[in-house]
């Protein structure tokens, strides 16, 4: 493992550590030569399908790009980062389990607005209102009165 600090070839691992759920290995590192200290994670290579846009590009799913837009709805509510671990493994999981080779965009977004109406109904209104684009005040409150039932 090359040192992101001075790029040395020679690192030592000093610590690991298995995730709770058993999903990632963490450890840390030391550089021989800097000797500063990094941490690394190790998560098992799945194939994620490609995700396909509205206007037809193909881009790689990206876990980093779901979390954030969970991490926007839920900005100042009461949902731990245990309860966004949780739904993104829940998304995965059934991500891998289509066995499909690509994925609409817009399926992706429902799975997410799936997930944040289960952990926040505050947050599920602040992603659809954004992700379903609406027009005028009509919509957003039928998405409202929705929620309510």
């Amino acid at each position: 493992m090359k040192c992101p600090f001075c790029s040395h070839t020679d690192t030592q691992v000093v610590e690991t550590r298995e995730s709770e759920d058993g999903g990632f290995i963490r450890r840390r590192r030391q550089c021989a030569a800097c000797e500063k200290r990094f941490t690394t994670y190790e998560r098992p290579d799945l194939n994620f399908p490609f995700v396909v846009k509205k206007d037809g590009r193909r881009i790689d799913y990206e876990r980093a790009k779901l979390i954030a837009s969970f991490n926007l709805a839920l900005r100042k509510r009461p949902v731990s980062t245990e309860q966004v671990d949780n739904a993104m493994e829940r998304i995965e999981e059934k991500l891998l389990n289509l066995g499909d080779r690509e994925i609409a965009s817009t399926r992706l977004g429902e799975m997410v607005m799936r997930e944040l109406r289960k952990l926040d109904k505050v947050a599920y209104v602040r992603f659809a209102s954004v992700y379903r684009s609406f027009e005028d005040i009509d919509e957003f409150k039928a998405l409202v009165d929705e929620v309510r039932r």
